[in-house]
């Protein structure tokens, strides 16, 4: 028998519009109370979205607020700060 070739999960950068392997990617939530945060294990409840695990792709989403405009919210003081320690190998409280 052939052996089955395993699906990889894509999901979609909110910058870039690229589909990517999930894990290429770094989840950011929402969750219901409204507290928007990066979520490295990506199993944290509430609205889930990704983005490249790329720094200048951070800088873009910062500059234009695309994290903003995603999640309707504007408490995104550390998230961009956050989403960069990840990206650089770093652990975020």
């Amino acid at each position: 028998m052939p052996k089955k070739n395993k699906k990889i999960p894509l999901r979609k950068c909110i910058v870039t519009q690229e589909m990517k392997p999930k894990q290429s990617l770094i989840r950011i939530v929402r969750t219901k109370e409204g507290d928007v945060f990066v979520d490295p294990s990506g199993k944290k409840n509430g609205r889930g979205a990704y983005v490249s695990n790329d720094l200048s792709v951070v800088d873009e989403a910062e500059k234009k607020q695309v994290i903003e405009r995603h999640f309707q919210t504007k408490q995104t003081a550390d998230l961009y700060q956050n989403l960069r320690r990840v990206i650089k190998g770093e652990d975020i409280e």
